[in-house]
């Protein structure tokens, strides 16, 4: 895809690759000297790329997910690795949470999930694309996807339960070796 920048003509498509050459090198050890000039750039571009990217560091995880199958299983889950909140639910708990209350009771409902999920500093949304990329605009990118389906999801999805522990302790290994 070719975009007009000033008097410039930009391939996207370009910038991604090297991009993703970039993070490749960087996932295979080579330090940010290195990456840079094999790449052709300056060091800080490396650690400025890696910034726009970075996870905020800290201790405190959520979980938020619908529809899901195996709700009880990423309950124990969270307790199990220590995730501060989590709120995952079948489609048949979504629609009931949304039946049982006026408009400004789920909005005001709504408005205190979004407060306690910009309180933890990663947040694991399993959902459908159009959900995750939602919830990334509200939480000012704080939200790792884990995608189930395109929009609308109408029925539960199973959900594997290594995948997020995984993920979980990918998240706090990161953070206890960043601290």
């Amino acid at each position: 895809m070719l975009l007009r920048v000033a008097g410039k003509l930009i391939n996207k498509h370009r910038i991604h690759q090297q991009i993703d050459i970039i993070l490749e090198m960087r996932i295979q050890g080579m330090s940010q000297q290195e990456t840079a000039k094999a790449v052709g750039v300056d060091r800080t571009f490396i650690s400025r790329l890696e910034n726009i990217g970075e996870i905020r560091k800290g201790e405190k995880i959520a979980i938020i997910g619908f529809p899901i199958l195996n709700c009880e299983e990423i309950y124990n889950l969270a307790r199990q690795e220590g995730v501060d909140y989590c709120l995952v639910l079948s489609e048949k708990e979504r629609w009931e949470f949304l039946d049982r209350k006026s408009g400004a009771e789920l909005f005001n409902a709504i408005m205190d999930i979004i407060t306690i999920l910009r309180q933890h500093d990663v947040v694991i949304m399993v959902g459908s694309n159009m959900r995750i990329k939602l919830l990334e605009t509200l939480l000012d990118n704080k939200v790792i996807g884990v995608q189930i389906g395109e929009s609308p999801i109408e029925e539960d999805k199973f959900v594997n339960i290594d995948d997020i522990r995984r993920l979980i302790r990918q998240i706090n290994s990161l953070t206890r070796s960043d601290l």
